[in-house]
């Protein structure tokens, strides 16, 4: 058209074509703005979600809360530790006395014999040594006369127990 000399038309033509990129420009911006709006709409809504899921959570802490009885819990809990500690008590005693029905004595004497070989095989005197001890002290000369009496204390307790 430039070449068929109508200028005006090519004008009228530039200026369309201006208008358009400006119009695509504002629609680009518009939709950048579009876009922000949804976004805040979107935080907007789990927002107030998160605040609901709040607010339910928290009634269901008061319920809670107001159905707890510290004081009784507390003593239920004292109450389970004490028959916990019979339990292991008596458990322990039955354990001690099984044991001793059944006479562990060859294991005594077969782990006595096991460290005595260890000992002699790095060279050191157990015997030697716990000879030396003074009476009174555990594996020293009046150890046997002190695991008696242990003996019939435990088995003192044993009676008691079962009664």
């Amino acid at each position: 058209m430039a070449k068929a000399g109508q200028n005006e038309a090519v004008k009228i033509m530039a200026k369309d074509l201006v208008r358009t990129r400006s119009h695509i420009t504002k629609f680009y911006k518009l939709k950048s703005q579009l876009q922000a709006v949804e976004l805040r709409l979107q935080t907007m809504q789990s927002t107030a979600l998160m605040s609901e899921a709040m607010k339910g959570a928290t009634k269901a802490m008061m319920r809670m809360n107001a159905s707890l009885n510290i004081p009784a819990m507390q003593k239920v809990m004292m109450q389970f530790e004490k028959e916990s500690e019979k339990m292991e008590m008596k458990q322990e005693i039955m354990g001690d006395a099984v044991d001793d029905a059944m006479g562990d004595e060859d294991e005594e004497e077969e782990t006595e014999a096991i460290v005595g070989q260890v000992l002699a095989e790095i060279g050191l005197d157990l015997e030697g040594q716990m000879g030396a001890l003074p009476a009174g002290i555990p594996g020293g000369a009046g150890a046997e006369a002190t695991s008696e009496g242990d003996d019939a204390e435990l088995q003192a307790r044993l009676n008691a127990l079962k009664k």
